[in-house]
């Protein structure tokens, strides 16, 4: 049986259905392919539910620093059932008839590419002039002694639970692995976090990393870092941890959360003259073009695993498809860790800017002291940090981060000057509103002028 599309997308995660709606819009004929759920990992089992979950531990945080207010009193069974009506609650019948009622066609099903214009997918032969793949990413799942015998979780089994364990150990101290681990810590659970590498949030700035392990240590949560998990047993109703610096530690949970693979193997790449990358990623052009007729866009081109780059890249492939083009440009992609408080970083650390042999100047204003006024009108005993890396030769904005109440909001400042090359004197000479976090960035504009 085969059926002829305009389009074909091949995965309805975030970036595929950006594509759907935008195509659609364009009076495309669409066929969307999707395995699972609509919606992909980031509406069921990853950002929606994850940040759903933190809300309340967030103002759980936010009420018991403000002067003048109880502590507010978190209701588990209130926000299991607010988080499943949230995800549907893995029914995804109504985005089905949602689709459909437009006149997209959805077809369930593990869709392969078959040949240049086709895939095949539950016994069907898909035709389309043009294929875009959104095939998204899957947990990496370390090779550790004894850990399918003894079992796990992975982020889907943490943010669908109905009941909160004891304790949980989390592997991994990236944004999945903190998450969870403040969400469940501020909801009673006793919480271990280990990391391999010497310290949380490997990538960002050092100094996040420190501020981020005081924040969870506040919390309560055990912070392990620069070990790795060797061995998994069971005693009991725990998960026993044996550690490669010869401790160890136990907890009725195991959650994963070390990274996530693209997925473009086993997609049938060869079909169409193409090999995934070494990181198993589908290789893309600045225009999300893998070959001609096809496109891709999202966690399976690993370029940066985030949704908001998935639906960025979905525009770059739709304005390719239909005209005219664009090409990409990640130098000003947002990085937030919805912690309380949050983290939320853009461009380049220090350390990348000074290896890629740029002569930059760093401003670091601590929010307080600095002079931030809405820092003391938000909180008791305020606390957050902020820095800027300039290039001294271009006279722009390279980089930026922030550790503050409601940072992945107004880190977008950093993201706009960055991606347009605002000169630093214009962003100097810019007024921001008082009292608001934004006027951190003129204070550290100011320490950068001199």
């Amino acid at each position: 049986m085969s059926d002829r599309f305009d389009v074909a997308i091949l995965g309805a995660g975030p970036g595929g259905e950006h594509a759907a709606y935008a195509l659609h819009a364009a009076g495309r004929r669409i066929a969307l392919i999707e395995r699972e759920l609509i919606g992909g990992e980031c509406t069921n089992w990853a950002c929606i539910p994850t940040k759903t979950l933190l809300r309340p531990a967030e103002l759980r945080g936010a009420t018991e620093r403000a002067a003048g207010v109880r502590a507010a009193v978190t209701d588990w069974p209130e926000l299991d059932r607010y988080r499943d009506y949230m995800t549907s609650a893995g029914d995804d019948s109504a985005r089905v008839a949602g689709y459909e009622e437009m006149g997209v066609t959805v077809i369930k099903g593990d869709g392969r590419l078959a040949a240049p214009g086709a895939i095949e997918v539950a016994g069907r032969r898909i035709e389309a002039e043009q294929i875009l793949v959104s095939t998204g990413s899957d947990p990496v799942i370390p090779p550790i002694e004894g850990l399918f015998a003894s079992g796990f979780w992975t982020n889907r089994e943490a943010t669908s639970l109905h009941e909160l364990p004891r304790s949980a150990v989390v592997l991994g101290g990236g944004p999945v692995g903190v998450e969870l681990g403040q969400f469940m810590r501020r909801f009673g659970v006793e919480v271990t976090i280990v990391q391999g590498s010497p310290r949380l949030a490997e990538r960002e700035d050092a100094r996040i990393s420190e501020l981020l392990a005081e924040t969870l240590q506040r919390d309560g949560i055990a912070v392990r870092t620069g070990v790795h998990a060797q061995r998994v047993s069971v005693e009991g109703d725990e998960k026993v941890i044996a550690l490669d610096d010869g401790g160890e530690v136990r907890a009725e949970a195991l959650v994963l959360a070390v990274g996530r693979r693209p997925r473009g193997r086993d997609i049938g790449l060869e079909t169409v003259g193409v090999e995934p990358t070494a990181a198993g990623a589908v290789p893309v052009d600045k225009r999300c073009r893998v070959t001609s007729g096809i496109w891709a866009c999202g966690d399976c081109t690993g370029q940066a695993l985030f949704t908001h780059v998935a639906k960025y890249q979905a525009r770059i492939a739709v304005a390719d498809m239909i005209g005219p083009g664009r090409a990409a440009d990640y130098r000003a992609i947002p990085r937030v860790i919805f912690t309380d408080p949050e983290v939320a970083a853009v461009g380049l650390t220090e350390s990348q800017a000074k290896e890629q042999g740029l002569d930059v100047a760093v401003a670091h204003l601590d929010l307080p002291s600095g002079g931030v006024a809405r820092i003391y009108t938000y909180e008791q005993h305020p606390r957050g940090e902020m820095a800027l890396i300039a290039d001294r030769t271009s006279g722009v904005l390279v980089g930026a981060w922030a550790v503050a109440p409601q940072a992945g909001e107004w880190i977008h400042e950093a993201v706009l000057a960055i991606r347009a090359r605002v000169p630093l004197d214009v962003l100097l000479d810019t007024v921001p509103q008082f009292p608001s976090f934004s006027e951190g960035y003129l204070l550290a504009l100011q320490q950068l002028s001199a």
